[in-house]
């Protein structure tokens, strides 16, 4: 589209009469020369979504087509993270992975994602049942609390496991925190995530559960779980974890705005631990390993403590 010097519009390809109908179409059959293409309209239509754009029948055809082929296989791992990194920082990203699912886009990138689709969990506590939407939802509470990609692609990993899980077990997923990991790996070394992405998301799958549960924790299993998730040289990771944690209790039908005292209560705990510290261990003549099994057992007394505390209130 552009205008001539009298004001004139010269739009060849109907471009003001989309704009007015908010659809987005490719303009010409060039579109399948860079299959990146694909992605990007799915990242405008999740930066768009609020705006009511959608894309045309036709588009999402061409769309279709190049996933069933092998384009987007030749696609560096930087230009797709790139896009989907910038898909994660909009406002409605489960547009971009449900766009990319409608034409097939999704099995290709990202397999582990795609095949959460049609796999259910126990009603009683998923409502929506199916771990994709679930997984989509998730992702949208993860919008809410946090403008960091790396709380999102936790938030949208979390549960990757679930896509191990036999039929025969269904809808039960026992140890899919677990079983996520290495496949959750496999997926952040395949699209190159950065390190900071991976081991968040590495963490939440693997301890999210442990949250969820955590006023029926013993305290050395929340120390255990403290010490795994290295709080105490990464306390604003372990602030991201909670997020996403928050994210996944958050991301189901009917409870989207419920409270989480969990999120408290262990950061509770982690305020109590942190007040110990090497100093008055040293100055009692420890070292070495004795001042670190020192500080562990005092660790242990203060979260103990708290859940004293909490069982009381």
């Amino acid at each position: 589209m552009a205008l001539t010097t009298d004001g004139k519009l010269i739009d060849p390809y109907q471009g003001q009469k989309d704009l007015e109908n908010r659809v987005f179409r490719h303009v010409s059959d060039a579109f399948i020369e860079d299959p990146l293409r694909v992605i990007r309209v799915a990242r405008f239509a999740a930066r768009y979504h609020s705006y009511g754009f959608t894309i045309a029948e036709e588009t999402m055809a061409l769309m279709s087509k190049i996933a069933q082929g092998t384009e987007l296989l030749s696609l560096s791992s930087e230009r797709v993270f790139n896009e989907l990194n910038k898909s994660l920082l909009e406002a409605y990203p489960k547009v971009f992975f449900e766009t990319l699912r409608t034409c097939g886009a999704l099995k290709v990138l990202l397999p582990e994602i795609d095949v959460l689709w049609g796999i259910p969990n126990p009603v009683l506590w998923h409502p929506e049942i199916c771990s994709g939407i679930h997984t989509m939802m998730v992702l949208q509470q993860a919008v809410k609390l946090s403008n960091k990609a790396e709380v999102r692609f936790a938030a949208l990993c979390h549960d990757v496991g679930k896509g191990l899980t036999p039929e025969s077990d269904w809808p039960s997923h026992r140890g899919h925190e677990k079983s996520g990991l290495p496949i959750l790996k496999e997926m952040c070394e395949r699209i190159k995530a950065p390190n900071s992405y991976q081991t968040l998301a590495l963490k939440v799958c693997e301890y999210h559960l442990h949250c969820h549960k955590a006023f029926e924790l013993k305290p050395s299993t929340i120390l255990k779980v403290f010490n795994a998730l290295d709080v105490w040289r990464k306390p604003e990771e372990f602030n991201d974890f909670i997020l996403a944690c928050t994210a996944d209790m958050r991301g189901r039908t009917g409870f989207e705005t419920k409270e989480y005292p969990q999120a408290d209560y262990l950061r509770q705990c982690l305020k109590a631990a942190n007040t110990v510290t090497a100093k008055m261990f040293v100055e009692q003549g420890l070292q070495g390993k004795g001042i670190k099994d020192a500080m562990e057992k005092e660790k242990l007394k203060k979260i103990t403590e708290i859940k004293k505390s909490a069982t009381c209130s």
